[in-house]
């Protein structure tokens, strides 16, 4: 029996291995000299980084409003920490809760236009625990089809009938209503602004929509929040529909200066997700700093508006620029600019070229898009200055040029 056991362990070991050694894609990008992720950077996370102790101006960050070295949200950071330590030990839901945790929720709920919030360890972690929760198996969750990863993987948890509509087309939507059972719930999900695109939601059309074929409407503005709507708070609050968007979701992890994420929604809502939401019941807190860094982050936002403004002259400039040169960016509208590429092998050669020039962006390739649509991420931020932006451009199209992308 025994001999048997150590047979069936073995012969399950070397499947799984099997299978993992398929994988050699990134094996073979890294013997071209040609791989670009997990660069590791020596310093903090500004319009300049340090990568193998060279200096690199970093275009390829999230943090739009340039707040995640800001002093005063490092103070409030160093201070939670001495107060409450390093964690929480445990989920919200039993001894996990904090009461800067209440603090920020009502901060955030305050800040987007809900009654109340509810605050996860990650943005990702709200996706796949709110859209599990709120539906059934004969419900529909209906998406975008670029909505992001998260998105998707909290729609494989759903029991709900999974839809997609092609990608910002109110035609496509409307067949996908049609489709539905008018007596079953309805949630439409879609990001603010598209993370890779960069564009924004029709989400006038959408909410429009929503209410003809009694559907519910939940927008992602990880991307949004700090760089659209009143004060930066967001796509619903960008086209004056806070009160017909039921479901307003964020992160901190972009414009906030942190980790974790957030639902915000009417109190029954809310109470209803803090006791079925899988994610965040069987999940540890997020930590006393990281919650403390948001607070502190909201006020920035709140007191300082020519960031948004910063951050919106130095996006027209670069779009400006781009275009003039004759890059295509696609339908980008936002600091998230999407440089059409279109070939996977030349996108990370232009990565590297780049990196080796002193400017980092992020490449974008199959199976994440479409052979077809790879693309260069160039992202901005209210920090950087016009010479930063200048330089990079330039770079951008001398080793454009030499790759014969333009």
């Amino acid at each position: 029996m025994i001999g048997t056991k150590q047979v069936i362990t073995d012969s399950g070991i070397n499947l799984l291995h099997e299978k993992v050694s398929k994988f050699t894609r990134a094996e073979e990008v890294k013997k071209a000299g040609l791989y670009p992720y997990f660069r590791v950077i020596e310093s903090d996370q500004d319009t300049e980084v340090t990568i193998n102790g060279k200096k690199i101006l970093m275009f390829g960050s999230n943090s739009y409003l340039g707040l995640t070295n800001h002093p005063y949200i490092k103070k409030a950071s160093n201070e939670a920490t001495n107060k409450y330590g390093c964690g929480c030990a445990g989920s919200r839901f039993l001894n996990g809760t904090l009461d800067i945790h209440l603090e920020l929720e009502e901060k955030l709920a305050e800040f987007v236009g809900k009654e109340a919030a509810l605050v996860f360890s990650t943005g990702f972690q709200v996706n796949i625990g709110v859209i599990p929760a709120l539906l059934g198996r004969h419900d529909y969750l209906i998406l975008d089809e670029l909505d992001h990863a998260s998105i998707i993987e909290g729609a494989r948890l759903c029991f709900a009938k999974v839809l997609k509509y092609k990608h910002n087309d109110l035609e496509s939507l409307e067949k996908v209503l049609q489709s539905c059972n008018p007596s079953k719930v309805k949630l439409i999900v879609t990001e603010g602004i598209f993370s890779m695109d960069g564009d924004i939601a029709h989400l006038p059309e959408i909410v429009a929509l929503a209410e003809k074929y009694n559907a519910s409407v939940m927008v992602d503005d990880a991307h949004s929040l700090g760089v659209i709507g009143d004060g930066g708070r967001g796509a619903s609050s960008h086209f004056g529909l806070t009160d017909q968007t039921e479901l307003i979701m964020g992160t901190f992890s972009k414009s906030l200066a942190s980790i974790g994420g957030f639902i915000a929604a009417n109190q029954a809502t809310i109470n209803f997700l803090k006791h079925h939401a899988r994610s965040l019941i069987f999940s540890a807190s997020i930590s006393p700093a990281a919650t403390a860094s948001v607070i502190a982050a909201l006020e920035i936002i709140k007191n300082e508006p020519e960031r948004i403004d910063q951050l919106w002259a130095n996006t027209n400039f670069a779009l400006a620029e781009l275009k003039r040169l004759g890059f295509d960016t696609g339908h980008a509208q936002t600091p998230i600019i999407p440089i059409l590429i279109r070939d996977d092998l030349k996108t990370f050669q232009l990565s590297k070229l780049l990196l080796d020039e002193g400017i980092f962006v992020n490449p974008v390739t199959s199976p994440a898009v479409s052979r077809e649509d790879s693309l260069i991420r160039f992202s901005l931020m209210a920090t950087h200055k016009r010479e930063q932006i200048e330089r990079a451009i330039e770079k951008l199209y001398a080793v454009s040029k030499k790759l014969d992308i333009i």
